[in-house]
């Protein structure tokens, strides 16, 4: 009689877990492009076919490395793959397929109660290689010490796209010294905290924080100047995915966020999305020709 029961009982367990099982994929990724989209078309996409997308987050970089090593089905970025020294892409992410979904912009980002409304170019590559160590130097009299927030290491996706766009060399080491950061939240989280703290974020994620996002050369990033180009700090975001034959449900994503619904879904987010943002893609080709976008 026991046996009978355990056996009814295994039978029913995978009578319901494995159509749900089967149907999860699972998202890793940076949390500038889960704020700036993923949570709300992740929703969309499970009302309409019933498959669930677990997220979780731990940066581009990991997001990158877990699709092409199998371990995840989606992963989120807001850097392409990492270029070595010598040239060659980086070995644990040569086997992602990098999907672009939509635009976003590095942005200056300082304290609510911080004065200064823009920052020309010149003046924040200095205050990233410490020549310019004062609030005084930028135009606010008595305030005091510019405190340099900035992510750890160099492979995150503000750092690695700070360091292109800024100084045209991903591998470029910020010279000033600063206070670093496991994480793009954290360091938003200690802007918001400090008066005199400076660091660099994604727009999308940014004008979620109650953070004062500072214009470029008298350009603020709205999402018309970014779609247009005239924001000069303007950059891809994707989806990955393997270049390993991945899942149908995963080309099932794909289409649906590339698709017309997916893509009103950035947009109604404040995200530039494809359509809108089909004036960056020659100019991306300036700035990074090895990396081609459609």
């Amino acid at each position: 009689m026991n046996k009978a029961i355990s056996c009814w009982l295994i039978f029913i367990y995978f009578v319901l877990a494995i159509p749900a099982t089967a149907k999860d994929l699972s998202w890793t990724g940076c949390g500038i492009t889960k704020h700036a989209f993923m949570n709300e078309v992740a929703d969309a996409f499970e009302k309409k076919t019933g498959m669930k997308i677990r997220l979780s987050g731990g940066g581009a970089t990991k997001g990158i490395r877990s699709v092409s090593a199998g371990t995840t089905d989606l992963g989120g970025s807001c850097r392409p793959w990492l270029i070595l020294p010598n040239g060659n892409i980086h070995p644990q992410e040569i086997n992602a397929r990098f999907v672009h979904v939509g635009w976003d912009a590095l942005v200056p980002v300082v304290n609510q109660n911080n004065p200064i409304k823009t920052l020309s170019v010149k003046n924040a590559k200095a205050i990233l290689n410490g020549e310019l160590k004062s609030w005084e130097d930028v135009g606010w009299a008595g305030s005091g010490k510019i405190i340099l927030c900035t992510r750890e290491g160099n492979e995150s996706g503000v750092g690695v796209m700070a360091r292109r766009l800024l100084f045209n060399d991903p591998n470029y080491k910020f010279k000033g010294r600063s206070l670093l950061f496991k994480s793009t939240g954290s360091l938003e989280r200690k802007i918001e905290a400090s008066l005199r703290s400076f660091g660099l974020s994604g727009i999308s994620s940014a004008k979620r924080r109650d953070l004062k996002i500072l214009s470029i050369d008298g350009i603020y990033p709205s999402k018309e100047n970014i779609a247009s180009g005239k924001f000069p700090l303007f950059r891809p975001l994707f989806i990955t995915t393997s270049k390993v034959e991945p899942k149908p449900e995963v080309k099932m994503f794909i289409d649906f966020i590339r698709g017309v619904e997916g893509q009103e879904i950035i947009s109604r987010q404040g995200t530039v999305n494809l359509e809108e943002g089909k004036a960056l893609v020659p100019l991306w080709k300036k700035i990074f020709p090895e990396f081609k976008i459609p």
